[in-house]
């Protein structure tokens, strides 16, 4: 039998989570310029049936069984290697998901919520990440590349309705390129739109593995400061999500391993950093230290210092 579920595995955004593979590998409604996927296989926005509910909830169980106490999941996610919300099932599936007594997340493009049938299977997921990478119609085309008959007006129109009669946990995710969505206007752009949305959090992320097209490079850490800048400008409860190692997210008492955790996730003004060192009763050399090992950066901004985490290695 095909293996169509994984983990329990740490999640930044979920804690520990199983993950459902609901979707053939590479069958998108998009195929972005930084999917670390390879190019999509398939392109289509017709939903279809791919696997039987029964079948997915099956291997859950079985997983679930197999899972000791110490790492049993917080969530079941929905997280396949294409598009979730393709599987004409969708809405069956959560259903039986939440059947085990834990909540279900589905993280999906967000490309066919214009959909009746998509809103109302979505409409019972306890926590839903949607992309927004831009709003504006070219850098969307040139950065998703998504099939030749969606439209992002309708899109975006479709993602503000839905989330008015939404009653769970809803994250946006932003994923910034070079040299593509990262400009000053871009990043304003994607935070109005944001603000009106009023996700619950809203992550910024960059490219983190080798990428499906030649070209595509994250985007700098004094630009991803300044987007973290601009989001919380307009009022957004935003986080970094990057790709880490797990051991690099456990809480710990010395200062080293808590600013690295911290930074993760957010910058950290200058002061800021100062009263952790104070705390932790920490010399300065151990934070140059890790300025020197390229761990961290120092990035002035507004007439400030900031701590920020080096994903540039």
């Amino acid at each position: 039998m095909e293996e169509l579920v994984f983990g329990p595995v740490p999640s930044r955004r979920l804690d520990k989570s199983i993950g459902v593979n609901n979707i053939p590998h590479k069958v998108c409604s998009y195929t972005c310029s930084y999917c670390q996927l390879g190019k999509e296989e398939k392109i289509q926005i017709e939903r279809q049936e791919f696997y039987a509910p029964d079948t997915l909830v099956k291997q859950v169980e079985q997983k679930l069984n197999m899972t000791s106490h110490a790492d049993y999941p917080d969530y079941i996610t929905i997280v396949p290697h294409g598009e979730p919300t393709l599987d004409i099932n969708l809405g069956k599936l959560i259903t039986k998901l939440k059947t085990f007594g834990l909540p279900v997340a589905v993280i999906t493009n967000s490309s066919l919520v214009h959909l009746d049938d998509v809103k109302k299977d979505l409409s019972n997921a306890s926590y839903i990440s949607f992309k927004v990478d831009t709003v504006n119609q070219i850098t969307w085309k040139h950065i998703n590349k998504p099939h030749k008959k969606l439209l992002l007006n309708e899109n975006l129109n479709a993602l503000l309705a839905f989330k008015q009669n939404y009653h769970g946990i809803l994250a946006t995710e932003t994923m910034l390129v070079k040299g593509v969505n990262d400009s000053d206007e871009e990043l304003k752009a994607t935070a109005q739109f944001l603000q009106h949305l009023k996700p619950n959090i809203a992550y910024l992320s960059i490219p983190s593995q080798p990428p499906s097209f030649k070209g595509t490079f994250p985007t700098s850490e004094e630009t991803l400061l300044k987007a973290y800048e601009f989001f919380y400008w307009y009022c957004l409860n935003v986080e970094y999500l990057f790709e880490y190692a797990a051991n690099e997210f456990t809480p710990a008492g010395n200062f080293e391993e808590n600013l690295l955790s911290l930074t993760a996730t957010h910058p950290m003004n200058i002061d800021a950093v100062k009263e952790l060192m104070a705390k932790t009763k920490t010399a300065d050399w151990v934070l140059e230290k890790l300025v020197d090992e390229n761990k961290v950066k120092r990035i002035r901004y507004e007439k400030q210092t900031f701590i920020v985490r080096s994903f540039n290695k």
